[in-house]
């Protein structure tokens, strides 16, 4: 019997991305013909429905060929959680992660999948985005909050680096391992550890539609950054305090030797108020992120599953057995409970 060929599983959520459906399964398309020319792999496509409103799932059924499957989540969870969704339906010898908006290319693509083929001492490669159009002040945000959640680690978390990345399955299934219920996925990946290379890429524009990412959802995704891996918000937070204290008891020095040796009357009211409203904020400040710290602490102590399965869509599916119920790990899939599509 002729020996199986290894396979490379593709990973892509997606999240109301139906007009965009059609030139990312071409893309797939070439990567698929390209992986199995190159490296001799066959390849299986994993797409993640993170509970989209339009008809996205169904574009990708009628766009899609060879072997795929769509797993289509009850709700919107997130794009980390819809990762992890992706993560646990694989089985192949190879997982490459990449977004289905088409901003992460083929030639990238094959060029981290050539470097794991390569070089067996490698574990993963991801993608560092080289930020060439990024602004002066977002890169120096940027170097700042890695500089302050990679403070005081075992282990850093590479700069410009999200999920584009292509990964052994021994890295995978360590990655499944893992089930924060708030997800980090940049300080996950991290965290894992095995051995990483880094190549550097210039994301492609938008196939279409606009980014799910506002400014207000990023500064929420680097607090569940430091919330998750760094207690160094809280330290700088401490920091303020005592400074604030020796401020006061320096002011207090003189006042104290302005009236003994000098007879200066002390200004009441605006000191007094100014002592108030810089206490009471360093308070709030303090009270507002222990409650962020013990909001992540509560989340991840509730039996919830991470994530729901509602169905899967599968086409020419390589193996029989895709919808593992002990690979998902806790999380319900629809299509085993009563009166859902394939009970």
């Amino acid at each position: 019997m002729a020996e199986s060929r290894p396979t490379l599983d593709i990973v892509a959520p997606f999240f109301n991305e139906a007009q965009s459906a059609s030139a990312f399964a071409e893309l797939l398309d070439r990567l698929e013909a390209a992986v199995s020319q190159r490296f001799g792999m066959a390849v299986h496509k994993i797409l993640i429905d993170d509970g989209s409103r339009d008809d996205s799932a169904e574009r990708f059924s009628q766009a899609l060929s060879g072997s795929w499957e769509i797993v289509r989540l009850s709700r919107n969870f997130g794009k980390e959680v819809a990762v992890l969704a992706g993560l646990d339906q694989s089985r192949g010898d190879m997982v490459l992660v990449m977004d289905a908006d088409l901003q992460h290319s083929m030639d990238i693509s094959l060029k981290m999948i050539a470097e794991l083929v390569e070089n067996p001492d490698i574990d993963v490669v991801y993608a560092q985005n080289d930020r060439r159009e990024a602004s002066w002040r977002r890169s120096q945000l940027a170097r700042l909050f890695y500089s302050l959640i990679n403070s005081s680690q075992r282990f850093d978390i590479p700069e410009n680096a999200g999920d584009f990345r292509v990964m052994r399955a021994a890295v995978a299934r360590a990655l499944t391992s893992l089930r924060d219920k708030r997800r980090f996925n940049k300080g996950l990946f991290a965290w894992a550890g095995f051995r990483q290379k880094a190549i550097e890429y210039s994301p492609e524009n938008r196939a279409s539609g606009k980014s799910k990412w506002s400014r207000l959802n990023l500064i929420a995704f680097s607090l569940e950054g430091f919330t998750s891996f760094s207690v160094i918000p809280l330290r700088i937070i401490s920091l303020s305090g005592m400074l604030a204290a020796l401020a006061g008891l320096l002011y207090g020095a003189k006042v104290f030797f302005e009236v003994m040796f000098y007879g200066i009357a002390v200004p009441g009211y605006p000191s007094l108020m100014v002592a108030v409203v810089l206490l009471g904020g360093l308070n709030l400040t303090l009270l507002g992120l222990i409650g962020e710290y013990v909001w992540v602490t509560l989340s991840e102590s509730k039996d919830r599953p991470v994530y729901i399965v509602r169905d899967v869509l599968r086409g020419d599916v390589l193996r029989g057995d895709v919808l593992h119920g002990e690979a998902l790990r806790g999380e319900v899939a629809a299509d085993s409970l009563p009166g859902a599509p394939g009970a």
